[in-house]
């Protein structure tokens, strides 16, 4: 008698460090329930057919290529760094704070001579892409000296290095530590990535098609709410020419003759100056609903 064979996995690598908790709060609105614990980087999740592993995301594009993970998410940084030759799947932002994608700029302190890349030749520049930063000064023709930054980047511009590479979004913190971007790099949002092999297997292929429909599906919900209200049906055709509906609403009969009942889809942002424009409009029992995820 022949054994069951094992039910077939996916071994799925998620971002530790700044991306962790926005990535694990995306992954249970698309449908998994991820629960990790501070001491393992194994994660438990409520899904048989998924293995999750925490790892830093500097790392997961190069395991990802050489098939220690099937697919993975972390940035398209790391993966222009590692040079890692991995199939991409989808791009998904996952910032809570601005939604605004990362960059990598290069930064000097506010009282320094160095105006562009052509002043750099000879200095000293402190980073965590040395990679990126090296490809970045032979495109300008310049020979400076790139060491690799464990740490406090921002704060070695002032007394060890004559310039840094760092990472920002807002340029905030840069300003508060006397910074002054003298010119990008890079500009670098959240990737899904898979190995070559495994978006080849049509089960893995299908699993992660899964993932990142579901999860796109979660980031479109996350600034759109849902609206119900009726309405008396003469003032319907009012009513719709001023609805920013996604797509087209949907209008059912109400068992009240002369009623109807509409629904849609809007931006959150626009809500609160909507729903007094409803309420004129005739609409009534207006109720506004949170949404888990919008799949177009």
């Amino acid at each position: 008698m022949k054994s069951k064979p094992d039910k077939q996995k996916l071994r799925f690598g998620l971002p530790k460090g700044s991306l962790q908790e926005a990535t694990i709060e995306k992954m249970g609105k698309a449908g998994w329930n991820v629960s990790v614990s501070s001491r393992s980087y194994i994660p438990y999740v409520d899904d048989d057919e998924l293995e999750i592993r925490m790892i830093r995301a500097q790392e997961i594009s190069r395991y990802v290529e050489h098939g220690y993970l099937d697919c993975g998410i972390t940035g398209h940084d790391w993966i222009v760094e590692n040079g890692s030759k991995v199939h991409e799947v989808g791009e998904f932002l996952f910032s809570k704070v601005t939604r605004k994608p990362t960059r990598w700029v290069l930064a000097v302190p506010e009282e320094s001579p160095i105006k562009s890349v052509k002043d750099l030749k000879g200095k000293r520049i402190a980073t965590e892409v040395v990679n990126l930063t090296k490809k970045y000064l032979r495109k300008h023709g310049v020979k400076a000296e790139v060491e690799f930054s464990w740490g406090a980047t921002e704060v070695k511009a002032h007394e060890l290095v004559d310039a840094i590479v760092e990472v920002t979004e807002t340029g905030s913190s840069l300003r508060a530590n006397k910074l002054r971007i003298v010119d990008e790099l890079l500009v670098s949002t959240p990737r899904l990535i898979s190995n070559h092999d495994s978006w080849k297997d049509q089960w893995k292929r299908q699993k992660i098609e899964t993932l990142a429909l579901l999860l796109k599906g979660a980031l479109e919900a996350e600034a759109k709410v849902g609206l119900k209200m009726n309405i008396e049906e003469k003032n319907l055709g009012h009513l719709l020419k001023s609805l920013p509906a996604l797509r087209r609403p949907t209008i059912s009969n109400l068992s009240q003759p002369g009623w109807v009942a509409v629904e849609t889809i809007i931006d959150e942002h626009v809500v609160r100056e909507f729903i007094p424009q409803l309420k004129a409009a005739g609409a009534e029992g207006i109720i506004e609903y949170p949404l888990n995820k919008v799949v177009y």
